[in-house]
């Protein structure tokens, strides 16, 4: 199984296309899923939840990868 995350803003037209990477085989069967958060009313709400994400193993995760990616980078000279 492969999971592949796209999020988009519901446009107009209440339309969205989903692309699928080349290397999935044509025919095969792929489960969408579609999920809508709600925008967080209000500065409390919204630290509320960077809080929680903190919490967050995926995006902990997320947060090692991208601290990964950027330590090969070199900022030397870049004043």
């Amino acid at each position: 199984m492969e999971a592949i995350k796209q999020i988009v803003r519901v446009p107009k037209d209440r339309e969205v296309r989903i692309k699928i990477p080349q290397e999935i085989p044509e025919n095969e069967i792929a489960e969408v899923i579609l999920i809508i958060r709600e925008k967080p009313d209000s500065f409390k709400q919204k630290i509320r939840e960077l809080k929680e994400a903190m919490m967050d193993d995926l995006f902990l995760e997320d947060l090692r990868d991208i601290a990964k990616d950027f330590k090969t980078v070199d900022f030397e000279g870049w004043e």
